[in-house]
């Protein structure tokens, strides 16, 4: 998996839990395409605060994930899930997961 896509996976994951200014700049990076230049001009700050603040933010997802496990435990439930062949229970976990 490239690591940009793994970044946007992890910040679907954790990315409530970064700081307002970490998310727009991931958001606007990642999502938007924006250069580091038009960020910083786009929010009044040098590009030197946008590249310490996106390298900050992608530590943290890292570290989030590294501790929490989310992504390999949500593809372990997915797995059990679709083995059970169980629609009720699907359903079920299905509206727990909000999937």
């Amino acid at each position: 998996m490239e690591l940009q896509d793994r970044l946007i996976i992890l910040f679907d994951y954790y990315g409530e839990l970064l700081t307002d200014s970490q998310k727009n700049y991931f958001i606007d990076y990642y999502f938007h395409n924006l250069t580091l230049s038009e960020i910083a001009e786009n929010n009044g700050v040098s590009k030197n605060a946008v590249s310490k603040d996106l390298k900050l933010a992608t530590s943290k997802l890292e570290d989030f994930d590294s501790k929490l496990k989310l992504i390999d435990k949500d593809k372990k439930i997915t797995k059990l899930i679709k083995e059970t062949g169980n629609e009720e229970l699907i359903e079920k976990i299905n509206n727990i997961l909000d999937l």
